[in-house]
Parts: C-alpha cells; sequence; structure tokens
C-alpha cells in the first residue's frame, strides 16, 4: 500500500508514525516543503522572550526520526499538484527545481495553515512580519534587536503571548485588535477586563475596537506607522497575529470543503473521497458544545487526528471524539483556561445558554496562603448541558479546564458537576471543590429563575 502524505508538522508528523506503527508495510513517502518538521509554534512567544534558550527543543521529532520508521521523507519539496482521478501527486525539489510524480493508495492531507495576511494598504512594507513558523521565529528575533516600539496585530494567543515576551524584554508594546476585549475568543468580558488592566500597568498601549486602515513607512521602506481610524502611532516593527486560514489550494473543487477551506472530514478522518484523509489545521474538527463542523486550528486536535488516521486508513477502528477548543495561557503570572463556549459566542453556535459566575478561594483560609479563583460556568437552558467554562487565577488551576472539558464531552449536566466525586485536603482545595461550588451556583441561578 503506497501512502503520501502531503505536510509534515503537528497532523503530519503524527499521522505517519501512526500509520507506520498501525501499517508496518506500508510505502509511506512524505512531502514537506520546509526544512523542519513538528515544530512547536506555541512555543514561538517563549523563544522570542528568551525564555526557551535552545530551539530545539521546541522540536519534538525530525526527519532523521520518522525515516528511521521507515518513512522516505522528501524535505524542501513543494506539492503543485494532486490528481484525484489518476491517483498521483507531483511535487518540486525547491533546489534542483525538478519535479516528479507518484502514485498513490492512500493520500493523507496534512497541510497545515497559513496566517491571514489582510489586505492594508502598505501590508507590503519591511518589518511587517508573520508568526507561524521557526523560520519566523528566528526573522522576529532578529528584527527585534533594532526595534524599541513593537506593534502587535490580534489580541488572541499568539498575540498576547507575543506582548508579554516584548514586554518583559523591554520594549515598548502596542496591541490592536478590532474587538473591543482581548482574548474575546476564548474569555468573557469580566476575565478580559482583568487582564487589559494587567496590560495597562506593564506599560502597553491597548488599542481595542479599531482595526488597522493603513502602514506608512521610511524613506528606507521600512514601516514606522500604524494608522487606525482613531489614531496614528510610532512603531519600529508590526506582528501580524489576526488568525490563520487553512491551506487547502491542492484540493480545491476535489473534496467537500467548509467555505473557508478547511477540508471536511468524517469521525474515521475520510474526507468526501474515501482513499483522501485530512487532519489538522486545514481540516474542520467536530465542535462538541455545539454538535457541529467547525475550523479549530489546535495542536491539539492536529495530533489526535493524525494518530486516527493510522488507525483508520484501511478500516474504519477508531472513531473521532471530538474538540471542546480547550486551551490554557500564562500571561504575567495569571493562569487561564478555557474550554467550550463563551457566554458572549454561544448565539454563533444556536445555543440558547445562562452563565455562572462565582470568585471564591482554592483553599481554605485558615492555610497560611491561598489564592482566589475566577470561575465562569455556561450552561444551556432547559437540558443545563455544560457548553463552556472558563478559570482564572494566581494559583494554577489551568488542569481544572481538563475536567471541564470532559464534563462537556460526556455531556454532563449543571447538577452532575455540582455533585461529582472530589478529593478534599487542605494543602489542595476545600471540602467542596472549587469546581462543585461553581456548579452549586448555577444550580442556585436556576432556582431563582423558576
Amino acid at each position: 500500500m503506497k501512502v503520501v502524505v502531503i505536510g509534515c508538522t503537528h497532523a503530519g508528523t503524527s499521522a505517519v508514525k501512526s500509520i507506520l506503527a498501525n501499517h508496518p508495510d506500508a510505502q509511506v513517502t512524505v512531502y514537506e516543503r520546509n526544512d523542519n518538521i513538528s515544530f512547536l509554534s506555541c512555543g514561538i512567544a517563549l523563544y522570542v522572550g528568551g525564555v526557551v534558550r535552545d530551539p530545539a527543543g521546541l522540536f519534538y521529532s525530525n526527519p532523521k526520526e520518522l525515516s528511521s520508521l521507515g518513512a522516505n521523507v522528501k524535505m524542501e519539496h513543494d506539492v503543485i499538484n494532486v490528481d484525484t482521478v489518476n491517483k498521483t501527486v507531483t511535487a518540486k525539489d525547491l533546489h534542483t527545481s525538478q519535479s516528479e510524480t507518484v502514485s498513490y493508495d492512500k493520500l493523507v492531507m496534512t497541510t497545515g495553515s497559513w496566517p491571514i495576511i489582510p489586505s492594508i494598504d502598505g501590508i507590503d512594507h519591511n518589518n511587517i512580519l508573520l508568526c507561524k513558523n521557526y523560520n519566523q521565529a528566528n526573522v522576529i528575533i532578529e528584527q527585534a534587536k533594532h526595534a524599541k516600539n513593537v506593534t502587535i496585530v490580534g489580541a488572541g494567543y499568539i498575540g498576547i503571548e507575543l506582548v508579554e515576551a516584548f514586554v518583559e524584554s523591554g520594549k515598548k508594546v502596542t496591541l490592536i485588535d478590532g474587538l473591543n476585549n482581548v482574548l474575546s475568543k476564548y474569555l468573557d468580558t469580566r476575565f478580559s477586563q482583568i487582564l487589559e488592566r494587567e496590560l495597562v500597568q506593564r506599560g502597553v498601549k491597548l488599542v481595542l475596537g479599531e482595526t488597522v486602515t493603513a502602514f506608512e513607512a521610511d524613506q528606507h521602506g521600512a514601516v514606522n506607522r500604524v494608522i487606525t481610524p482613531n489614531q496614528q502611532l510610532s512603531t519600529d516593527l508590526v506582528i501580524m497575529c489576526i488568525g490563520f486560514k487553512p491551506s487547502t489550494e491542492l484540493l480545491k473543487g476535489k473534496v467537500d470543503m467548509l467555505p473557508n477551506g478547511a477540508i471536511e472530514v468524517n469521525a474515521y478522518m475520510q474526507t468526501s473521497n474515501p482513499d483522501i484523509f485530512a487532519a489538522g489545521d486545514s481540516t474542520v474538527v467536530h465542535y462538541n458544545p455545539s454538535d457541529t463542523s467547525s475550523y479549530i486550528p489546535l495542536a491539539t486536535n492536529a495530533v489526535r487526528q493524525g494518530l486516527l488516521i493510522g488507525y483508520n486508513l484501511t478500516e474504519h477502528k477508531l472513531a473521532y471524539r471530538g474538540t471542546q477548543g480547550t486551551s490554557g495561557l500564562y500571561l504575567f503570572g495569571w493562569k487561564i483556561g478555557s474550554t467550550g463556549v463563551t457566554y458572549a459566542n454561544a448565539k454563533s453556535y444556536q445555543l440558547d445558554v445562562e452563565s455562572a459566575y462565582l470568585e471564591d478561594n482554592y483553599r481554605p483560609e485558615f492555610m497560611p496562603t491561598t489564592e482566589k479563583v475566577f470561575m465562569e460556568l455556561v450552561y444551556e437552558k432547559g437540558t443545563h448541558r455544560i457548553v463552556g467554562a472558563q478559570l482564572m487565577s494566581k494559583y494554577d488551576i489551568t488542569q481544572s479546564v481538563n475536567t471541564l472539558s470532559l464534563a462537556i464531552q460526556n455531556k454532563m449536566t449543571v447538577e452532575d458537576l455540582a455533585l461529582t466525586d472530589f478529593f478534599f485536603q487542605p494543602h489542595f482545595n476545600r471540602p467542596w471543590n472549587y469546581l462543585n461550588l461553581l456548579a452549586q451556583a448555577a444550580l442556585k441561578q436556576i432556582s431563582a429563575s423558576k
């Protein structure tokens, strides 16, 4: 069985390993246009900020490892055509410009995503950078050496993490986002406002609710001014972090896709063409809170989907369990976790919800120290099914978000969580765990509304 894998970051690396483990006789050919694989882009801010000194630690695999497992790995090869009728792939060697065409029995599309580049006047000026891969991370580090004023466009996770990295390294930082709050995809307003106050106290200039309309450059072509409808902001360096789009042009019109180009797959990672599998940032995921297909580019989703391809390559063996889009963030000492929908974005998923909010200490006050935990539980009206949650504290409560993710995946209700069995030990928690208390606050809210 001939298997061709196009793209080898998280989903591709996971798929190759899983295919070779489950089908040791498969002839696996991998095409990757970059000179590296498996780079953890979530570590870029740590690398930029100097927390990670050796970037080698941000790679969890390499071409040599995949070759040792039996794959034919072709680095710096750009696939230029996929013929789904004759089942062939044509790739060009980026060093020699020579092309080759190989046949396949099964095709794996793990081509990932690319940063969204908006159509803004001056977007091509020097020192306007993207933040996605290892090479881009190195460019950011090099350019930042000569920059005093750094502008981040986009207040999602990557943008916020870069803000922290540049603040810690002594830069003057401006953060711009078209929405009115930072991290609005992950956090409701009461949480984002706490972080916004923190950012302002750290000297960050927040420009929220405004979009960039133009970039201006100096006589050398380097960006020196960012223009919004209400402001003109001086800058030495701009990093665009406004989101990602799936890289799926090779299969356009050949398999079913969402309007944004994300490839639709079934629970076994098959596309509408049963001999073509897809995983990772190029692919939709099943979003459990709303029971719909969504585009949620996360490394965690990618590695799970890639693993499933190996299991299901020749027959349906292991189905995808879906995702809650669970994520965590560390920002200036705050530990933040979110899973599922927020109260604000639930309507976009056609969910009719309520939310309960609670602040409480994570362990008893008689202990020498404790920390306040800020919590929100989002639940469906009528059924009381849990569909989202957010936690934030100076104490590390992020693993509790994994607990809430599991609650959403298993369709647990507010009543279930209110009485779930959690241990008690004063070093760690209260007789009622703070998750119990959060659900009980929701129960009181439900009773009061009747």
